[in-house]
């Protein structure tokens, strides 16, 4: 498979649809575009993400430290970025800014042979970038907690909003919070946003 006849890259961010990927398909697709981020849907349908500014990557990076300190300090667990890609139950691979995730669960879901069994982390953040649609942000996390996410926020530094997506509920939106609270699988995580809405 190649996409070599598209200059893909000058149309970036871009979607295409190229159903029953298998592993091994999707990983050599990642491999043409080794500077971008590349996404699938369960319908089939990969993204292909551009570089995010640096003001947004500097707030995803406060994402991810404030997450991997409560983490070390509570002593469990795992903390990925945007960079860690995750298999889901129907047949999505999605890389969420930040997740954590239960390394026992992990450590139960490992498979011989595949680098991505499915799996979904317990918890997960999404931080809205100037390009990004809310519309499209808002699907991505009612798929995350349709597909096992046990609690997901999505951080919009532009409207100064933060969502919190529970299963079986409808989003709960905080507007301008200076902070929020974790529950369930992280009960006691505390997301300061002073840093995260002025970068």
């Amino acid at each position: 498979m190649t996409l070599a006849a598209l200059d893909i890259e000058k149309l970036l961010p871009a979607t295409f649809t190229l159903p029953g990927l298998s592993e091994a398909d999707f990983l050599a697709l990642c491999a043409q575009f080794p500077e971008q981020t590349l996404e699938y849907t369960a319908d089939g349908t990969v993204i292909v993400m551009p570089p995010t500014d640096p003001e947004s990557g500097a707030r995803g990076a406060e994402l991810i430290a404030q997450l991997g300190r409560w983490a070390r300090e509570q002593g469990r667990g795992m903390v990925t970025g945007p960079d860690a890609g995750f298999y889901f139950a129907s047949g999505a691979r999605r890389s969420p800014g930040a997740a954590w995730f239960d390394t026992a669960r992990w450590q139960s879901a490992k498979t011989p042979g595949t680098r991505f069994p499915v799996f979904a982390p317990d918890f997960v953040i999404e931080l809205r970038s100037p390009d990004q649609r809310p519309s499209a942000l808002r699907e991505k996390m009612q798929e995350y907690i349709a597909n096992g996410v046990q609690l997901g926020w999505l951080v919009d530094p532009l409207e100064r909003t933060v969502a919190i997506y529970r299963p079986g509920q409808a989003p709960e939106v905080l507007t301008n919070p200076q902070s929020v609270a974790g529950e369930g699988p992280v009960a006691g995580f505390v997301l300061a946003l002073d840093r995260i809405f002025t970068a």
